[in-house]
């Protein structure tokens, strides 16, 4: 068996050798600061290995196997699905079968799939249950709906995002007309309740996706307090890409007997070419990144930055360099993000700068590279940053500045 050398040091090719927990529902509170990336910079190089792949899992259903109804299957066929994923094979029985469910998986294993599907077919046989998904990042909250879109095609059921950095007056207008799924982020959905806008005691479905970078993000206490005001019994799913002992005590607390599903992937993609970009002393870091962007190949960039002033910064410097470029923060409008998103996944921009919250959730085609211009402050945060590259059997780059 090849052993994968991502932990072997190897000299570079480029250059010379969040917040507290927050009170329930309180005001006021302090994002958790990030920890000072500790990261051992020998595990950002590793060279692909073309044509190695991890093993192929053997699914034990088609979705026709799963007796969903006839337009829910239609919909899924339209969609282009034959074979579930690993962790959608697994869940959705489960799921129609009304168990609690945890499931450990990665972005992009295909978990909105695995609890859209089956709560879908749910909702299509008893249309008063509502359903609430919770989301860390309004990205993945929009994500999430627009899947739902394509699985529910022509079935008469709404769905509502109700997130942060959009009209709240709309969101209330649409929650009036008590859409079957109600998908959000902690904060404005907590504005919501608190305006006695959304009533949990509608709800009888509840999904936490991502619940670790929730966490991470500092809305433990918003997540806790949410989940106690809805309706027991009720039927709970979460999906998680690692489990702490907070994330425990929330299992423990609010699911029942809940069925563990574990997908196990390769932590980063074969097809992913790591390197670091050494910065020598005196020299200007923005320099060598115009440097890089300028060279052939470079065709599609995403470029992570550590702060929303930073990122915001980082863009404006390289338009003024020559380079198009967009930026996603949270500190802009949902409609900015959208836009700037848009502009890049049609290739009308060479590059995006992102935060990690801002980037949780994308799914962009074809991005060329990845750079991380300020070092992830986690191992889990370089391995989410890196996995925008290389996809659908492409090579990527993933290039990690070190000063």
């Amino acid at each position: 068996m090849q052993r994968h050398s991502f932990h072997r040091s190897r000299r570079s090719s480029y250059g010379n050798p969040a917040r507290p927990p927050r009170g329930n529902f309180s005001h006021g509170a302090n994002r958790r600061s990030r920890p000072v990336s500790t990261l051992d910079h020998s595990k950002l190089i590793n060279k692909a290995v073309p044509g190695v792949e991890a093993p192929r899992y053997v699914a034990r259903h088609r979705f026709l196997d799963f007796a969903l109804s006839p337009l829910l299957e239609r919909n899924i066929t339209t969609k282009g699905y034959v074979e579930p994923t690993p962790i959608q094979d697994q869940a959705i029985p489960l799921v129609l079968a009304g168990h609690d469910v945890v499931g450990i998986a990665n972005t992009g294993t295909g978990k909105t799939g695995a609890f859209l599907i089956p709560l879908i077919e749910k909702l299509l046989v008893n249309p008063r249950d509502r359903v609430l998904i919770m989301v860390p990042t309004r990205e993945l909250a929009l994500q999430i709906a627009d899947e739902f879109r394509g699985f529910a095609r022509g079935l008469r059921l709404g769905a509502t995002v109700c997130v942060g950095g959009a009209n709240i007056n709309q969101q209330i207008r649409e929650l009036h007309r008590r859409p079957h799924i109600v998908i959000g982020t902690p904060g404005r959905l907590k504005d919501l309740i608190e305006r006695r806008v959304l009533l949990l005691s509608h709800f009888t479905i509840a999904v936490l996706d991502e619940a670790d970078r929730m966490l991470d993000m500092g809305f433990i206490a918003d997540m806790r307090k949410i989940l106690s005001l809805l309706p027991t019994p009720r039927h709970t799913l979460f999906f998680s890409a690692t489990l702490s002992s907070e994330i425990e005590r929330l299992i423990g607390e609010f699911l029942r007997e809940p069925v563990r599903i574990k997908v196990t992937t390769r932590e980063t993609a074969a097809s992913v070419d790591q390197d670091v970009v050494r910065i020598p002393k005196g020299s200007e870091k923005l320099t060598i990144l115009h440097n890089l962007l300028t060279q052939p190949g470079f065709d599609k960039v995403l470029i992570f930055g550590r702060t929303k002033h930073g990122v915001e910064k980082l863009s404006k410097n390289l338009l003024a360099r020559g380079i198009k470029a967009e930026s996603i923060h949270g500190n802009k409008r949902q409609g900015q993000r959208q836009r700037a998103l848009s502009l890049f996944k049609q290739d009308h921009v060479q590059v995006l700068v992102a935060t990690d919250v801002a980037a949780r959730g994308l799914d962009i085609a074809g991005v060329s590279h990845v750079i991380n211009y300020d070092m992830p402050a986690t191992h889990e945060d370089y391995i989410h940053r890196i996995g925008r590259t290389g996809r659908a059997g492409k090579k990527g780059i993933a290039l990690t500045f070190v000063e």
